[in-house]
């Protein structure tokens, strides 16, 4: 298969990508299923097939960081795992989405964002094609916190309605959904902070302005033991309500040297857990 100018893009916005092989380049373009032909979906997919569609955002992160972060995040942990395991486990990665359930951010212009309806819609329609392939098993990778409850639905939804077993993971677990987080960021960095923005750094330091960046912790949470980020007893919240910057964290001492490790932390998590997904079967008995 020749390399496609599509793929060789995808590779070259990553630095991790900067000083890889053109065989390695096309390794990555001959598991993303939108650079298959109409033969190969038929001969190279089958039941034991997974498809992994990584979500993201097109959302604000403060004034350190671009609408892309969840999307390039998502984007690259995605295929990053697929090129490390997937011949092992047969996966294939869809074109990322990049809009999504972003409308705690919607008071931010450049925030793009689909109605909790249009997404489900969109993820019914997304799982009534993948169900028209050969494969049966089908991996939501979100990088956008306020995606998970609607992606939660959607995985029932569509295991209902289309018969496919479906999967939802994270490249990190967001600190509100039981995820950690740093101790500066008081179990609360859960936006353009510590740890997304030295993911960032090492992803795509062209894109941000460390110049900018500022702490923003609702620290007057963190005495509760209930309603709080991460409590028992959650609640419905804008990004603004924290603050003008619309940052929830502390993004002050990002480093590319803690990105890459929580990069590649990352990868080898979604790599384990493709690996379980492949031999998934509700627990029977074979």
């Amino acid at each position: 298969m020749s390399l496609t100018l599509r793929g060789a893009e995808r590779v070259a916005r990553h630095p991790w990508g900067a000083s890889w092989s053109r065989s390695t380049v096309r390794a990555v373009s001959d598991r993303a299923l939108e650079d298959l032909r109409t033969t190969g979906v038929a001969s190279r997919l089958s039941e034991r097939s997974i498809i992994v569609l990584p979500v993201g955002a097109t959302e604000q992160h403060g004034p350190h960081l671009p609408f892309s972060t969840d999307t390039v995040i998502a984007d690259a942990v995605a295929r990053a795992t697929v090129l490390e395991v997937g011949e092992q486990v047969d996966a294939w990665v869809l074109p990322t989405l990049a809009y999504s359930k972003s409308n705690e951010h919607a008071w931010a212009a450049g925030t793009f964002w689909l109605s909790a309806t249009t997404l489900l819609s969109v993820l019914d329609d997304i799982g009534r094609c993948a169900a028209a392939t050969p494969a049966r098993r089908l991996v939501f990778l979100n990088g956008h916190g306020g995606n998970s409850s609607l992606l939660n639905v959607a995985c029932r939804e569509l295991r209902l309605h289309h018969g496919l077993m479906t999967f939802l993971a994270h490249p990190g677990l967001p600190p509100d959904q039981g995820g950690a987080s740093p101790a500066e960021e008081l179990g609360m960095g859960i936006h353009g902070g510590l740890d997304e923005t030295s993911i960032m750094l090492y992803l795509r330091p062209d894109l941000v302005e460390m110049a900018a960046a500022a702490r923003n912790v609702p620290e007057g949470l963190a005495p509760n033991r209930y309603v709080r980020f991460g409590g028992a007893v959650s609640f419905g919240w804008l990004s603004n309500d924290f603050g003008l910057s619309g940052v929830i964290g502390d993004p002050t001492g990002a480093t590319a040297e803690r990105g890459k490790a929580l990069f590649e932390g990352a990868v080898e998590a979604f790599t384990g857990a493709l690996r379980e997904i492949a031999a998934f079967d509700f627990g029977r008995e074979a």
